[in-house]
């Protein structure tokens, strides 16, 4: 699982760690790290030029002793200052020893002809937004350089919480000790791109990470593996109530989720001219009325629809029950607050609309959620004590407050995912994992990685129907297993 810590736990770790080391060895321990990485995009892309921008602090300080270390390994390295009074005194001089250049007027054409440029502009005392001269020397860096972000993108929000356009798109982010929040949330993900740790001895362990993203490891040990005891009611039975005669494939790419994920058995109880085309894909699916252990509601059903109202009645029916239910589309217009496991599954807009609805007439809108995506599933979790995963390109999932655990992130889905259907899939998913008895939280996350793990999978790097994405969800686990 990768942890991402709260900048205040964060320095209080660098602090228990600099009491204990001669001074200056933390810094020297992150600037060889980055030094390392750099060096090694560098040869990768055959290029010699560098390009550090060099901000204050200690995250400034970083950067410089490592430019120097990559002038003294042969690289052509420049250093672009913000204020050569105010940037890491020890570090500049090492700069200047190993004989890195500094750019004066020459920066933008020193970054136009840049192989690789190290963002070291702003650290985890940042936020959101670039001021000048550094919103130039970003607009300055060529095409072809390599950028590589030093602990976060300068101009991200280190916690992770508000989008800026106007900041570092990095191609990869080398970070220290551990992952920041703003590499796994939504709002600043964009920016990161790849992530590399460099360990430097930080202890975290008594720390509560800020968010949290499960690896394939976890989905190994999480899924649910029938035994040589099972049978289809212990692994569970998944009533689906979603589909409509004007959306009627909603109802069975919920079924075809569902099934690929295993259940012991899948019901579909929405109506009879759906049920004609959910048997023409799924033939085991039964339609009969029955044993069920978790429901999943609300895909391809319109609230505003006359003609959707048994569905509706059906989900308030299953809301108004003790079993866990997955809520998404129509059904997160009837959800309110219950005891029973849930997990919403809206988009922003939904989520919007959802807010909206249990905010007293204080409207949200998409862009809203879009600005600030943890803030406002948080909110939607905390009035209805449910689990909220708010799909996007990266996924959030939120517990309420009073659980005391983490969000979870995943991003494991190509763009192409971003289809209709997919959504449907997802919620199957889900379902089938909480009728094996999986707590919300982890079903939800390992659906939304193995979700699009099997996006990917289906895709091969280009266009995506819904319906590949289920049939895709079977071989995925089953790959995930082997492993």
């Amino acid at each position: 699982m990768i942890r991402a810590y709260a900048v205040p736990d964060v320095r209080a770790a660098e602090a228990v760690a600099m009491a204990a080391l001669p001074e200056g060895a933390l810094m020297a321990r992150a600037a060889a790290g980055l030094a390392q990485v750099a060096a090694d995009r560098l040869r990768a892309r055959e290029g010699s030029r560098v390009v550090a921008l060099v901000g204050g602090g200690d995250n400034g300080g970083d950067t410089l002793y490592a430019v120097a270390q990559l002038a003294r390994e042969g690289a052509l390295a420049t250093a672009v200052l913000a204020d050569a009074d105010a940037v890491h005194a020890a570090g500049l001089a090492a700069a200047q020893e190993a004989g890195v250049a500094l750019a004066g007027e020459n920066w933008a054409q020193a970054l136009e002809a840049a192989d690789l440029v190290l963002d070291g502009i702003t650290g985890i005392g940042g936020r959101a937004g670039l001021r000048e001269p550094a919103r130039s020397w970003v607009e300055a860096i060529g095409d072809a350089a390599y950028v590589l972000a030093v602990d976060l993108p300068s101009g991200t929000d280190p916690e992770g919480r508000l989008g800026s356009a106007e900041c570092v798109f990095a191609d990869e982010t080398v970070t220290f000790g551990a992952p920041k929040p703003g590499a796994l949330l939504p709002a600043t993900e964009p920016a990161t791109g790849r992530l590399t740790v460099v360990d430097i001895g930080l202890d975290l362990r008594d720390a509560l990470p800020a968010v949290e993203r499960l690896t394939p490891e976890d989905a190994t040990r999480l899924w649910p593996v029938p035994d040589a005891s099972s049978d289809k009611y212990s692994r569970g039975v998944v009533g689906i109530v979603t589909g409509s005669t004007a959306y009627p494939g909603a109802g069975v790419l919920s079924v075809l989720g569902a099934l690929g994920a295993g259940p012991g058995m899948v019901r579909y109880l929405g109506p009879p001219s759906v049920a004609v085309f959910v048997h023409r894909q799924a033939p085991e699916a039964v339609t009969a009325n029955g044993r069920v252990e978790a429901y999943v509601l609300g895909s391809g059903v319109d609230p505003e629809d006359p003609d959707d109202a048994d569905q509706l009645r059906w989900s308030g029916q299953a809301l108004a029950s003790e079993l866990p239910c997955v809520v998404d589309a129509g059904a997160l217009a009837i959800v309110a607050p219950r005891s029973a496991p849930t997990v919403l599954t809206p988009h922003a807009g939904e989520l919007a609309r959802l807010l909206t609805r249990l905010g007293s007439g204080v409207e949200v809108a998409r862009d809203d959620v879009l600005a600030d995506p943890l803030g406002h599933a948080r909110t939607a979790a905390d009035l209805l004590g449910a689990v909220v995963l708010l799909k996007g390109s990266t996924t959030l999932v939120v517990p309420p407050s009073a659980l005391g655990v983490p969000p979870r992130s995943q991003a494991d889905a190509p763009a192409w995912l971003a289809t209709a259907g997919a959504g449907d899939v997802l919620g199957g998913v889900v379902g089938t994992l909480l009728a094996a008895g999986l707590d919300p939280v982890d079903a939800a996350s390992l659906a939304a990685l193995v979700h699009g793990r099997a996006a990917s999978r289906a895709s091969g790097g280009g266009p995506v129907r819904a319906m590949d994405v289920a049939l895709a969800i079977a071989p995925t686990i089953a790959e995930l297993l082997r492993a």
